[in-house]
């Protein structure tokens, strides 16, 4: 059998799925374009979307739900100077696609922009940074029916004070179709799967709760026994862990963050405060200072849209502009923004491949893909037992951050209280507050242990949710503010 281009068998699956079946070829989205660029505008893009997913959840050895939805539509989009208009539709037509374009090109009544010309039609090249297959298809119902059994079985084996087990199993396929006014014509196939396991345990009448799971853009066989006995393990072991917390200690303390998962308060205190459309207008803690120093030497923050099969990764976002591997922050000096291709266009810079969106329901806005921190060279044993009173958190539950300020609270899923380098009991209750920028530039000790979550992140802006990875090594950070129980 003779295969095609990535990029050539990528636009093939969405011509087939959001082009044929309407009737609707790319003469005609030219003819929508050519409609919005009869007025005055600065940009414009075409955006098709068709998703499938299905979801099952297990609960008391049952499973109990288990849902399946088809989602497609088109949003049409024109800008101009800082205006967007935009309009959709779950009906893709040639009259609807019409009919959206001359509403949204009335935006050009309000901004003195020039005409933006009609380019070249030319295929984005991208990556192919994971299959294009259909996740929901690569295990039968009955087989993801055991396998959710499955984690039932091994977490109740595992200790008997385990006294309910849920589990849900995620599966998305996901197909793209972008067509900009400068004849980009992109496409993107994106699978995704997720595996949750949640467990309590129960002692002396006190019950607590552990959880833990991943996936990426792959297929279902990537839940292999052995990784599902390591995510039912990872649960057990922390609501266990957590039957024997004490009430969080309260103060101003060294806080010692685990590799992994805890790169969220990174996402939340430092990643949101580098997208490009809140320092253009001034509103980010880091607007202007492009250049300075921002964090600690030894500090080097990514955002990285091109690792293989990662759950935030994109072969092109959804403005059509592949993805990148962009430095935020290299050795503590500022280099860069997250940038959308409005937010870039204004600011005089290059987009960075992170325009994204929920849904063809919504404008794309300068989002995260994959954000964490590189490693240094401590080992992250010294880095623990450098404590002399404080907080080890290994996991995270939410959190909330100020852009403005930067200030953010986030509460500890799992942490231990450590004296003298020694870990002495886990603690539940604590929360951890600080400052994004203030919390870079005190970072002591960076470990040699840098990981990436297992696939689990979900990222909320202005109501859109897309998903997303993070990642950090062990990381010392001198002066946070724990507020506890105790």
């Amino acid at each position: 059998m003779i295969s095609r281009e990535p990029t050539i068998e990528r636009l093939a699956t969405a011509r087939q799925l959001l082009l044929e079946p309407f009737g609707l070829d790319e003469s005609h989205l030219a003819k929508a374009l050519a409609e919005i660029r009869s007025h005055q505008v600065d940009d414009a893009d075409l955006y098709f979307q068709y998703t499938r997913a299905e979801g099952w959840s297990l609960e008391e050895g049952i499973v109990k739900t288990g849902s399946f939805s088809i989602d497609q539509g088109v949003g049409v989009r024109a800008v101009s100077g800082e205006k967007t208009a935009f309009a959709y539709s779950d009906d893709i037509s040639e009259a609807s696609l019409l009919d959206a374009a001359r509403t949204v090109r009335a935006i050009s009544g309000v901004a003195q922009s020039k005409r933006v010309r009609a380019g070249t039609p030319k295929i984005a090249q991208s990556r192919s940074l994971y299959p294009g297959l259909d996740p929901i298809s690569t295990l039968d119902s009955t087989a993801k029916v055991e396998l959710l059994g499955k984690v039932e079985t091994l977490a109740r084996a595992k200790d008997p004070r385990v006294v309910q087990v849920m589990a849900g199993l995620a599966s998305e396929y996901d197909v793209v179709l972008v067509a900009r006014a400068d004849g980009t014509l992109a496409a993107d196939v994106r699978p995704l799967v997720r595996l949750s396991v949640t467990v309590i345990a129960e002692q002396k009448g006190r019950r607590e709760m552990g959880s833990a799971g991943g996936g990426g853009r792959f297929g279902l066989a990537y839940f292999s026994e052995e990784q599902i006995a390591q995510y039912v393990d990872e649960a057990v072991s922390a609501a266990l862990t957590n039957l024997e917390s004490r009430p969080a200690p309260a103060g101003q303390m060294t806080v010692v963050l685990g590799p992994g998962w805890p790169g969220v308060l990174l996402h939340e205190a430092v990643g949101h405060g580098l997208e490009g459309d809140f320092n253009r207008k001034g509103a980010s803690a880091f607007s202007g200072r492009i250049g300075q120093r921002v964090a600690a030497k030894g500090v080097t923050v990514l955002d990285d849209g091109t690792l293989a099969d990662r759950r935030g990764s994109l072969n092109v976002d959804d403005e059509g502009c592949a993805s990148q591997s962009n430095v935020l922050i290299e050795d503590g000096i500022l280099k860069g923004y997250i940038q959308d291709a409005m937010n870039a266009r204004l600011m005089g810079v290059k987009p960075t491949g992170n325009g994204r969106r929920e849904s063809y329901a919504h404008i794309p806005m300068p989002r995260m893909t994959n954000t964490y921190m590189l490693g240094g060279d401590k080992d992250p044993q010294e880095i623990v037992a450098s404590i002399k009173k404080g907080l080890y958190a290994t996991n995270f539950g939410g959190g909330q951050v100020d852009i403005t300020s930067g200030k953010f609270v986030f509460s500890a899923s799992e942490a231990y209280w450590v004296e003298n380098g020694k870990i002495l009991y886990p603690v539940k209750g604590a929360t951890i507050v600080g400052s994004g920028p203030e919390s870079l530039k005190h970072i002591t000790m960076i470990g040699n242990d840098m990981r990436l979550d297992s696939g689990v992140g979900t990222c909320g802006k202005e109501g859109q949710s897309v998903p997303v990875g993070v990642g950090q090594p062990t990381l010392r950070i001198d002066g946070l503010t724990v507020g506890g129980t105790a």
